[in-house]
């Protein structure tokens, strides 16, 4: 199709990236309509509808959308169905259901009109035009176009728009005894409901296994995002003490052998595999373990319904069983409502079966919340939880999403240390619970931790013979460059630094790239620093005591730090978290942001942190301008805009 002529109703989903970006795949297409000689009639003859995909937790919510839409309307587009923006901080189904919903009536009643433009209102299918409007019809209309598009295809109950109650009695026999929903049991009146589920997806992949004999792909193919480097890991330390609730630790890449570049406040990505035991466990469970090695030749299925149907770009044409599920699959992914609806059809005990068609159904949605997307299910506890289900290797590759590599941020300056990166993470453990049988860390930060522990306990098996040094390991990086988290061009501005815990990455970058331009330029005027950071406990995780050191030599002006859980024998209490300590300084945040056109940098958790000091800074905005709440988040909003404050947060 071609946007420049098209007629036609057209459907828009798009989702957002980085700090407020469209996707990758709508970038030469947002670069196109933003062309400023476009005429303000360009889209005159489109009508559209468009549902953002965001999450609320980012300052940006569906800005890719939202970008998109306005756009479109300033070239004189039409809507023909409202706009959705649907949010992943709550559950991206709680909009994207409903907005499909009500997308077939609203399709209806754009091709009526269109019909009755062209003079084919005495069509048979066709409603006039005049009598689109009347609530009655369009009321009809909407109950057919959900039972029409709600249909069942079940194996047990054909050409239904609901599961009947046939079905009910089996699980209610196991769910009687348990009060409470758990991921294995329903209580009424999900239990007793008739059902509302997905249509089954077409299945569109064919799978089929060859000879032992040959290369898997190289880890460069996997990435379309640039230039993959392969690097030695030559430094590894853990910043943390053992007793510490979250394990930080430091480690150092070399790079002087490649042209690999980055700017403090860059971030860059790392090729991570899956855990080589859940891989494992998995090939097990699909009784497929004596074919691991085996390579698979993976093409679109002949005769398959699903349109436009082609090979996942992120499975190779030709690679082994063993290596699409260690490096290609993710398959620690939350499943999503259209997986569990196939996973059912593989199911054979009828209750496990009810179940997984309860947590996909429109009645079953805050289960599905709670057990599934809340819980971190992945495909692994789901198999553990309904023994009986027994998928196929092209259901999983239909299914599983691409294993995505892990962003890190750079924690030094190639300025400062030519040829080193620096990066910082911490262990993320998610421990056993109901819906998880064992615990597991996370997929990149588990196999880094594992990869350099020799490097952090050096013995005699792990030294390199030779040289009597740690064995190198290496991994695949790829470069993920930030365009606005960077220091002021201008070295005599003032800046501030919020970054607890491993949000302070960055900030060593900051630091070490301002020292050695200090060192090198000493006519130069520099503006004072601030660094605010924060953790637990002052003698278990303070991970860079050597801030001392920027204080002392002059690059850093200012070093606030807190303890949140350290207890104080002091009469008032020393403020816990960063945000806190921000209110403190009111004076000299408003002075440094509002008076010296200064920078104001947030890095780390989002939630419990990010939104924290952006209220704080609100708080200070108004008292000290002497302004409403109101007035305070516009001045907020607008140094946003201008990118004086500027955030790197994760979720």
């Amino acid at each position: 199709y071609n946007l420049e002529t098209e007629k036609d109703p057209v459907v828009i989903v798009i989702s957002t990236t980085g700090t407020g970006d469209p996707p990758d795949s709508a970038r030469k297409f947002v670069r196109k309509i933003r062309d400023t000689t476009l005429p303000p009639d360009h889209f005159a003859h489109l009508q559209y509808g468009l549902l953002g995909l965001g999450d609320s937790e980012y300052t940006f919510f569906c800005n890719g959308g939202k970008t998109v839409d306005r756009r479109l309307q300033e070239l004189g587009a039409q809507h023909f169905y409202n706009t959705g923006l649907a949010d992943d901080c709550v559950g991206l189904e709680l909009v994207v259901d409903p907005w499909i919903d009500g997308l077939w009536l609203a399709l209806k009643e754009a091709f009526l009109l269109q019909k009755g433009k062209e003079g084919m209102s005495s069509n048979i299918d066709a409603v006039p035009s005049s009598l689109a409007a009347d609530p009655h019809i369009m009321h009809e209309l909407n109950l057919s176009s959900e039972v029409q598009n709600l249909k069942l295809e079940d194996g047990e109950v054909r050409n239904s728009g609901v599961l009947t109650q046939k079905l009910v009695d089996i699980n209610l026999v196991a769910s009687t005894e348990d009060a409470e929903p758990s991921l294995v049991h329903s209580v009424p009146p999900v239990s007793q409901s008739a059902l509302n589920i997905p249509a089954l997806p077409p299945e569109y992949i064919e799978v089929q296994f060859q000879d032992t004999h040959g290369e898997n792909p190289h880890l460069s193919s996997l990435v379309s995002e640039g230039t993959t480097f392969e690097v030695p890991v030559t430094k590894a330390v853990q910043l943390t003490r053992e007793d510490a609730i979250k394990t930080a630790l430091l480690l150092e890449l070399d790079i002087a052998d490649t042209v690999f570049d980055y700017q403090p406040g860059d971030a860059f990505c790392v090729i991570c595999p899956n855990n080589v035991n859940e891989v494992e466990e998995l090939l097990h469970i699909l009784g497929l373990s004596e074919k691991g090695d085996c390579f698979v030749c993976v093409k679109v299925k002949q005769g398959t319904k699903k349109k436009g149907a082609t090979r996942p770009q992120h499975i190779p044409e030709r690679g082994t069983l063993k290596f699409i599920l260690t490096w290609c699959l993710e398959i620690r992914a939350v499943p999503k409502k259209a997986f569990l609806r196939a996973l059912a059809e593989c199911t054979s005990d009828a209750g496990e079966k009810r179940r997984l068609q309860e947590l996909c159904s429109r009645q079953g949605a805050s289960d599905y919340t709670r057990f599934i997307r809340e819980s971190n299910v992945c495909l692994l506890d789901l198999l553990h939880a309904f023994p009986s289900c027994k998928p196929s290797l092209n259901l999983l590759i239909e299914h599983l999403p691409k294993l995505q590599a892990r962003s890190y941020s750079v924690s030094s300056s190639n300025f400062y240390q030519p040829g080193k990166l620096w990066f910082v993470f911490s262990i993320v453990e998610f421990p056993a619970c109901p819906t998880r049988a064992v615990s597991r860390k996370g997929v990149c930060t588990g196999w880094l931790a594992e990869l350099v522990a020799p490097l952090l306990h050096p013995s005699k098996n792990t030294l390199d013979a030779k040289g009597g040094s740690p064995l190198t390991e290496k991994i695949s990086i790829f470069a993920r460059p930030n365009n606005t988290f960077h220091l002021p061009a201008d070295p005599s501005v003032p800046f501030m630094m919020v970054g607890p815990g491993t949000g302070i990455s960055p900030f060593i970058g900051f630091l070490q790239h301002r020292q050695k331009l200090r060192k090198e330029h000493t006519d130069w005027e520099f503006g004072e620093t601030w660094l605010f950071f924060g953790c637990r406990h002052q003698d278990r995780d303070y991970l860079f005591k050597q801030l001392r050191c920027f204080l002392e030599n002059g690059t850093l002006t200012h070093l606030k730090v807190c303890f949140s859980r350290d207890s104080s024998t002091a009469e008032v209490a020393p403020p816990k978290y960063v945000q806190d300590v921000i209110r403190l300084y009111a004076k000299e945040v408003a002075r440094i942001l509002l008076k010296e056109g200064g920078y104001f940098y947030v890095c780390g958790d989002k939630k419990h942190m990010a939104d924290g000091v952006s209220d704080a800074v609100v708080d200070i905005i108004s008292v000290e301008m002497e302004v409403d709440k109101l007035e305070a988040m516009k001045i907020l909003a607008m140094l946003r805009e201008a990118k004086r404050y500027l955030q790197d947060v994760w979720s």
